[in-house]
């Protein structure tokens, strides 16, 4: 029998962290021993919050997760391949989330690079709960950009930092 605690890694921007990514979170705890969410800096993408913001946010949300089933976690960013980083800090596991078919053509293209590069890291997808397939970082900034009220979609700190950055009380 392997005794060896499996990790896993769960990568993202998070830009901001939704109540979709604490759900993944929390499921992805039932897979792994310790899970390490992977916060990328990808300044392509033009992030709203610096990474250390990024870091900060996660951090605070994790202090408030209840149902993680005893398992470590914790927070890194990182800047280089996803495989190069799972492989370093030891995972055996990258943990995705999918909101919807059309989020499976782009996973689907990116497990069979990364079973190229480090065929020893296993990817697995977890559908994410009913309640949260529609909702995405990318959307949840436009309606706060907008002035919508995004509490539904994040928790009150994160509606906090939202509402500091678009400059409202």
């Amino acid at each position: 029998m392997n005794s060896k605690p499996r990790i896993g890694v769960y990568p993202g921007t998070f830009d901001p962290v939704t109540r979709g990514h604490l759900d993944i979170i929390s499921r992805a705890t039932r897979v792994v021993d310790r899970l390490i969410l992977g916060v990328a800096i990808n300044e392509d993408k033009g992030p709203l919050f610096t990474l250390d913001e990024r870091v900060a946010m996660l951090e605070e949300e994790l202090k408030n997760l209840n149902n993680h089933d005893g398992s470590a976690i914790e927070v890194k960013p990182f800047d280089n391949l996803l495989t190069q980083f799972a492989t370093s800090v030891g995972a055996s596991v990258v943990i995705r989330g999918l909101r919807a078919v059309s989020d499976f053509e782009f996973e689907f293209q990116m497990v069979g690079m990364n079973s190229r590069l480090a065929p020893e890291v296993e990817t697995v997808f977890l559908m994410a709960a009913d309640k949260y397939q529609f909702i995405s970082s990318r959307l949840v900034k436009e309606i706060g950009r907008l002035g919508g009220d995004v509490g539904e979609f994040v928790s009150p700190a994160v509606k906090s930092h939202l509402d500091k950055r678009f400059k409202r009380k």
